[in-house]
């Protein structure tokens, strides 16, 4: 009932013309078993007795049958598209409000939660919160169905009335069993779908690995064994559902029979007429439409309330990212400031203590216009880092500070209007250059060339067929993978940020388009932090930060850091040999090509 309410409330007007609708349906579907009695002792049992009738008396049958028959139909036409436009409608304003709430959480929250479960929740988890809606109206509708037959038989015949009240009883116990069997059965359903959903995402964003490994029969496998487990669940489902619904079929109508037998009875015995008891027989037949009606919407509750929870789990989540309202400052560049910060994941299951710190301590600065390098092995905690000074997440202690002001400070839209982030992992809509690049910003193409240019991409876009316009294929297909960086790139570069955070995001292009890059953006006079392996990009930095183990181990120019940081210096010298080492396989390769 809660459920229900909360549907009632969002959207009253259309629940009530519906009921009204569903009660115009039920008023005239009684109306007809009082025209069908009219009619026979006016009409037909006349026309027995004296083998003739007149045509005003067919003319006055016939109008009052087609007069109901025309209102029960208006009434079923309104009932329809008034609860199908509450349904419809309820479903979209909570795929909207959860998918906003997707957006208010923090990227530590989407960490704990898998994508196909957050699919689930949007789309099946929030229809099955209102399947009721559409036989909802016509059951409350039909509840005056329900009162008007129940006292039309009661004024007809007390005796009869009695015999067929008790099936009610046995109605009402028959429901309670029913939703105790069918809501284990239903939620168990319904949680498969979300396994199945992950399960199919998974194959889906990994099908490079899945394909290059041979592993299309082990998934093939995964993907049965869940969907097999949801079918399971299902038929279950069909089962309960089976077993009783036959028997919510079947006890009105035995009803009707004891109704009809008492009622012979009566009739014979000249308690009753003819037309009374074609009347109440009918009254009767009528009763099970109701009962049908309330049992469609008792069979989808347990669903809906599964749904309802799984939806609320998400809208009640309160971890979302707090605003203030100060602005950063202005000017071309960002005064970046890192104090003594702590950060660690929580764990993905959402219990037990996080698995530890991934940052501690960590401290550092970039005046305005300036270049920083982050340098350190694998698990050292950059990307974590790069993710904390756009704030995608927020530190456990310490603070980020743009402009002196604290991140956490910063009005809604603040901190993305000021700092960029251009990710390790590149993704790239179905859609065309310009489309990627401004991702619905208007702005002319002057400005997107211009972005183009300073991340070394307005070569490879002009060679392509329809330039801006060409499309570049699900997740960038048709392009390299330097191709796919450099537009990601300008993609942050077209809304000209103060502050640009950059995670290896230059890696699959070569050194020397890489070094065009990071002189184009020094010469940009914007503030810059790179997250960077090659001896030569790190180099044109201004200030070379070293981290391991999520500390902060040495910071100063990329010369000092040489000479006094033997931890620094065999790391560079490192990926300078495996830099070159792979240049070497790489012109090998070109050799023999040629060769061949």
């Amino acid at each position: 009932m809660g459920v229900l309410a909360v549907a009632i409330r969002t959207e009253p007007r259309p629940f009530t013309i519906s009921v009204l609708a569903s009660a115009l349906y039920a008023a005239m579907t009684v109306a007809t078993a009082s025209v069908l009695g009219w009619v026979t002792e006016e009409t037909v049992l006349p026309a027995f007795r004296s083998g003739d009738t007149t045509a005003g008396a067919l003319t006055a049958a016939a109008l009052a049958i087609i007069g109901v028959a025309a209102l029960k139909a208006l009434g079923v036409a309104g009932r329809r598209f008034y609860a199908g436009l509450m349904q419809y409608r309820m479903q979209a304003t909570y795929r909207r409000a959860v998918t906003r709430q997707y957006l208010k959480l923090p990227l530590a929250w989407h960490h704990r939660h898998p994508t196909g479960q957050l699919l689930s929740n949007a789309n099946a988890d929030v229809e099955a919160s209102w399947a009721p809606l559409a036989p909802l109206p016509m059951a409350v509708g039909v509840v005056v169905m329900l009162v008007i037959s129940a006292v039309s038989i009661v004024l007809t015949d007390l005796t009869v009335a009695i015999v067929g009240f008790l099936v009610f009883p046995a109605i009402a116990l028959l429901n309670v069993v029913y939703q105790r069997r069918l809501a284990p059965v239903a939620t168990r359903a319904q949680q498969l779908r979300a396994e199945v959903s992950e399960v199919a995402h998974e194959s889906f964003e990994g099908g490079l690995v899945v394909k290059t490994l041979g592993r299309e029969e082990s998934e093939t496998e995964r993907f049965r064994a869940t969907a097999e487990a949801l079918r399971d669940a299902n038929v279950r489902v069909g089962r309960v559902r089976g077993m009783f619904d036959p028997l919510l079929e079947a006890l009105p109508n035995l009803g009707v029979l004891a109704v009809l037998l008492v009622g012979s009875m009566r009739l014979d015995a000249g308690a009753m007429t003819a037309g009374d008891l074609v009347q109440v027989a009918y009254l009767f037949t009528l009763l099970a439409w109701p009962i049908r009606a309330l049992g469609w919407v008792l069979a989808e509750v347990p669903r809906s309330v599964v749904g309802w929870r799984r939806v609320r789990s998400v809208l009640d989540e309160g971890g979302s990212l707090p605003y203030g309202e100060k602005r950063p400052g202005d000017g071309n560049a960002a005064a970046l400031e890192v104090s003594k910060v702590r950060f660690g994941y929580a764990s993905s299951d959402d219990i037990g203590e996080p698995p530890g710190d991934v940052l501690h301590d960590v401290s550092f600065d970039a005046g305005p216009g300036k270049t920083l390098a982050v340098v350190g092995p694998t698990g050292s905690g950059k990307s974590t880092l790069t993710s904390l000074l756009v704030r995608l997440v927020d530190p456990a202690d310490g603070a980020v500070l743009l402009d002196g002001v604290d991140v956490r400070d910063i009005e809604r839209g603040g901190v993305a209007e000021t700092a960029a982030l251009v990710p390790q992992q590149t993704f790239l809509f179905d859609d065309t250059v310009r489309g990627n690049v401004t991702l619905g910003l208007d702005l002319p193409d002057e400005r997107i060339w211009e972005a183009l240019r300073l991340a070394q991409a307005d070569g490879f876009v002009a060679a392509l067929g329809d330039g801006l316009d060409t499309r570049v294929g699900e997740r960038g297909a048709t392009l390299s993978g330097g191709q796919r960086q450099r537009l990601a790139l300008a993609r942050a570069l077209v809304r000209r940020p103060r502050l640009l955070v950059l995670d290896d995001a230059t890696s699959s292009v070569d050194s020397q388009v890489e070094a065009r890059i990071l002189r184009s953006l020094r010469e940009s006079r914007g503030t810059v932090v790179v997250v960077a392996y090659r001896k030569a990009t790190i180099a044109l930095a201004d200030e070379v930060v070293y981290m391991e183990r999520g500390r902060v181990l040495d910071r100063g120019p990329h010369a000092e850091l040489l000479e006094r940081s033997e931890g620094y210096r065999n790391l560079v010298n490192a990926y300078e040999r495996a830099e070159a080492e792979q240049e070497l396989i790489h012109e090998q390769e070109e050799e023999e090509e040629a060769r061949a």
